[in-house]
């Protein structure tokens, strides 16, 4: 898994589950540039709509850690 940092959280993304459904790039394209490395810019957003977006995904490969 890797992390990106953002205020007192991390989002976390495990490639290997990804199913490539793109509802993160859709939903927070500030933040989830599939083309661009790193390709989570977390300091484009808040963190509520990270987390809100995050919640969105439907293969569990992004995740909130505490």
């Amino acid at each position: 898994m890797k992390t990106y940092p953002k205020e007192d959280i991390k989002i976390g993304w495990e490639s290997e589950k990804c199913i490539h459904a793109a509802f993160c790039a859709k939903g927070l394209p500030k933040v989830f540039k599939p083309r661009d490395r790193p390709w989570i810019q977390a300091e484009n957003a808040t963190k509520q709509e990270i987390i809100d977006q995050v919640a969105k995904c439907p293969s569990g490969a992004l995740s909130i850690i505490h």
